[in-house]
């Protein structure tokens, strides 16, 4: 009897191997950086999608990527795309697992080339943009999976990361139900003793990356009531996936209203739909601006925001335009009364769509299952000692101040795994 319950568990053990196996085998990986063709400039944010599929990944702050591809698709082509350059494609076939160096070339718009006579001034495009948005969105509830990052550093040192995987119920911009997010997989480390100063947590977690989506959320900064407190003005167009876009810059008239932003707007010239925002919040007034982005703090400190930066951006597929990627930097200064030197942190949460499909078949996130809007991911340090921890999903590639974060968790886990194995053999 014992001998058929060994055999039994040796048969699961290969059954469960191989599995693993076969799990393993269902994708490929391609890595490799994206640059200028001329002047060999990486770039961050470029996207990277697999043709026919709603599979796709970005480049890192390094112009880095790492692509899974499933088998399935490795006869299709990789698509390039970053605004102001022409797109790039490449079959699979052609990549290599690893080095591949993707290049693109800037594309050159003649201002004369896009017609501008059909709006009065930069203003009323904007207003036909947000007013005629629900024409160029699904109409349906999307499922999406992204993945998200938030690092916290002091000065130049990462003092927690957080990475995860997530499920994304898009509601339709139409709805007034929010977007609801499930938590996949995540891993997060904290290191407490350099947060000494203040705690810094990005309240919402993947909240705050999918609220930078202005086509669902324009209450946060463009409505019918805040856009005449703007100044919008024409730039030199572009393109993005070889396509005309309208670049319009905005600034405050005024100091009228409470939060106001500087940037641009990037428009798609044929459906006048949003390709691109990407804007910072003014902070010319120090005064005023002081406490601006803290929710909670001790009487005794006071915060300094010194750059406070956002970026959001879409794709098209079949004639609609989809969520596909947020970025969000903060950049503060802390004074601590009865301190001699203030600290300076640095935090930066983005979140890119790795996948999606129209919820034609009504897929719902559970109440239980949904996470809240004011979450604090809580730490779990395992998956940082698991290199296979993401499995087949797409995410961001780490840059090398982030690899150097990870190592060092890598190493502490190690200590703290062989203490405990001291300890439990006897061992002081």
């Amino acid at each position: 009897m014992k001998n058929i319950k060994s055999f039994a568990s040796t048969f699961m053990l290969i059954l469960l191997a191989s599995f693993v196996l076969n799990a393993q085998n269902n994708f490929s990986e391609f890595s490799g950086q994206v640059i200028d063709g001329k002047t060999k400039k990486a770039f961050d944010a470029a996207s990277l999608s697999v043709n026919a599929t709603n599979i796709s990944t970005i480049t890192n702050s390094e112009g880095e990527f790492l692509l899974k591809v499933p088998n399935q698709y490795l006869d299709s082509k990789v698509v390039v795309n970053l605004l102001g350059y022409n797109t790039y494609v490449v079959p699979v076939s052609e990549l290599t697992k690893e080095g591949n160096i993707l290049k693109l070339y800037e594309s050159v718009t003649e201002l004369s080339e896009v017609s501008l006579s059909a709006y009065k001034n930069a203003e009323s495009l904007i207003n036909k943009v947000f007013n005629e948005k629900n024409q160029h969105e699904p109409g349906a509830s999307v499922y999406m999976t992204a993945f998200y990052r938030e690092t916290i550093k002091r000065r130049n040192r990462n003092v927690s990361l957080t990475e995860a995987v997530v499920n994304i119920l898009k509601q339709s911009n139409t709805s007034q139900v929010r977007d609801i997010i499930q938590l996949g997989k995540a891993r997060k480390r904290t290191d407490y003793k350099r947060l000494d100063t203040v705690s810094v947590k990005l309240q919402g977690g993947p909240f705050s990356a999918i609220f930078l989506d202005v086509m669902k959320y324009p209450e946060y900064i463009f409505t019918k009531e805040t856009i005449p407190s703007y100044k919008f003005s024409f730039s030199q167009p572009t393109t993005i996936n070889n396509k005309k876009v309208y670049v319009v810059n905005f600034v405050p008239k005024n100091q009228a209203l409470n939060y106001s932003y500087i940037g641009k707007l990037y428009i798609d010239s044929e459906s006048l739909a949003l390709v691109s925002a990407n804007y910072n919040l003014d902070l010319s007034n120090k005064a005023r601006s002081k406490n601006l982005l803290v929710k909670r703090k001790p009487s005794s400190i006071e915060v300094h925001p010194l750059q406070a930066s956002y970026k959001v951006n879409y794709k098209e597929k079949d004639g609609r335009w989809y969520y596909s990627y947020s970025n969000l930097f903060l950049k503060f200064k802390v004074n601590k009364k009865r301190e001699l030197f203030n600290k300076v942190y640095s935090l930066n949460s983005e979140m890119a769509v790795t996948n999606w499909e129209v919820n034609t078949e009504g897929k719902k996130i559970r109440g239980r299952d949904r996470l809240s809007p004011s979450v604090i991911i809580t730490d779990a340090i395992s998956g940082f000692s698991d290199p296979n921890f993401w499995g087949e999903y797409n995410l961001i590639e780490p840059d090398k101040s982030i690899e150097s974060a990870i190592q060092k968790i890598q190493r502490n886990f190690k200590k703290q795994q062989q203490k405990e194995n001291k300890s439990e053999n006897g061992n002081p």
